[in-house]
């Protein structure tokens, strides 16, 4: 692992492939780290030529935690929005975006292909947009637009999200059953869910670093990012938008509209993948990236 000092914090990252290739800038999503693009991934697609860098986002993993920050109430936060309000929270998705445009000027990146996958993906959108200058293209993988008129996950799915889990330090298989039943139940019906996977990749989420209040921050800034449908209309770059058939957690409606959004995008369904990336559509998922990162090479210099 590597650290650099980006937008006033520490961001902990590290890179596979040549350092002079092109980059490509992985984005995790809400509550979960880099290691959620695990290193066969990243190797297979350096492999095309990329200089591919993931890291951990604030209040994630070994980055930086906002702990002089309380969790904000979530309940109290939602009927704030609902009635109108704009309610003060600890940072917002823009917040996040300018981190990512730190890390890239901590390693002298002028420009990197952007993909990101659920919150990293709104991460994404708001880095094409508003520092467009820093973008060659752009992949928004099972994530929104934050439409309000989209369909909702149902009530348990979103209850399981926030149930809390017992600290894995102290009772790691209560931990696991947890959070094993939400990832069981947001995952894709076309393979089977490899239960030996998840729990490796889970504990080591939890050795790394455990922070719950960390999560509910993230939630927060999500929350109050409201409808971006005006700033992707803004996009020029190169756009692909993955997602899954079997997605229930940010159902494919909501992909759809981003690529609807978002000016020439590419809309690239996956049949029987859910809100995960499970290895076996990591082939056609990389292959998507590359596609639309030789498309970036081939449009005129903006």
């Amino acid at each position: 692992m590597n650290t650099v000092q980006a937008n006033g914090i520490e961001l902990i990252y590290d890179s596979f492939g040549n350092e002079t290739d092109e980059a490509i800038l992985l984005i995790a999503g809400l509550g979960t780290q880099m290691i959620r693009w695990t290193a066969p991934f990243c190797e297979e697609l350096a492999s095309h030529g990329y200089h591919v860098i993931r890291f951990d986002n604030r209040d994630a993993g070994c980055s930086t935690h906002f702990n002089q920050c309380p969790p904000p109430d979530i309940g109290e936060l939602a009927s704030a929005l609902m009635s109108g309000q704009r309610p003060d929270v600890p940072y917002r998705l823009g917040d996040m975006a300018a981190d990512v445009v730190g890390l890239l000027d901590a390693l002298g990146i002028a420009r990197a292909h952007v993909a990101g996958r659920s919150m990293g993906g709104m991460i994404a959108q708001i880095l094409a947009s508003d520092h467009a200058d820093r973008v060659l293209s752009l992949t928004s993988i099972m994530s929104s637009t934050g439409n309000a008129e989209l369909p909702q996950a149902s009530p348990d799915i979103m209850a399981m999200m926030m149930r809390p889990a017992p600290d894995p330090m102290t009772d790691p298989q209560g931990f696991l059953s947890v959070r094993l039943a939400f990832a069981r139940r947001i995952a894709g019906r076309r393979y089977p869910f490899d239960e030996q996977a998840h729990s490796a990749l889970l504990l080591k989420e939890a050795e790394r670093c455990y922070d719950p209040a960390g999560t509910v921050r993230q939630i927060a800034a999500m929350a109050v990012a409201g409808d971006r449908r005006e700033r992707l209309s803004t996009i020029t770059v190169p756009t692909l938008v993955i997602h899954g058939t079997d997605d229930p957690l940010i159902l494919p409606a909501c992909g759809l509209d981003t690529a609807s959004t978002i000016p020439n995008a590419t809309y690239h369904l996956i049949e029987g993948m859910g809100h995960d990336l499970p290895f076996e559509f990591e082939e056609e998922v990389i292959g998507a990236i590359c596609q639309v990162a030789r498309k970036a090479m081939l449009a005129p210099a903006p």
